[in-house]
């Protein structure tokens, strides 16, 4: 298996805060960087920047040097999203969770086979149906 990780939205902003993460995503996470295959979605950049505009979110950085500054970690890359990710997003199967942002992570994670680390439920739920690797964080 693989040890390459897309970190959720929730994920990417928990890690950066400091949050308690469970020790094995976090095990696998610094694998992940260490092998240069954690990768994040400019999806998160779009939900950060959302809840942000919102007034949901303070970051103490604007939105767009925040996600630079995420994507200048070592280890750390762009899942760009594609045209096909975007229509994959689309077709998932199974019972796919109906957020657009998670549709999107699910098809980015099961085009490049990764692992998808996330607290989300949905996701979680959708992972144990077995259409994409999860791991809850």
């Amino acid at each position: 298996m693989s040890d390459a990780v897309l970190l959720d939205t929730c994920a990417l902003l928990w890690l950066l805060e400091g949050a308690e993460l469970d020790p094995a995503a976090l095990e696998r996470i610094d694998t992940a960087a260490q092998g240069s295959s954690l990768w994040v979605s400019p999806m998160s950049a779009w939900e950060v920047g959302a809840l942000s505009a919102q007034g949901a979110l303070v970051l103490s950085t604007p939105v767009e040097t925040w996600f630079e500054q995420i994507l200048e970690l070592p280890g750390v890359g762009l899942a760009k999203l594609t045209p096909g990710i975007f229509i994959d997003s689309s077709f998932l199967p199974g019972d796919a969770p109906g957020d657009l942002a998670d549709r999107l992570m699910v098809a980015s994670a099961r085009a490049r086979a990764l692992t998808l680390v996330t607290r989300d439920r949905a996701l979680l739920d959708y992972a144990g149906e077995g259409h994409v690797r999860a791991l809850a964080c």
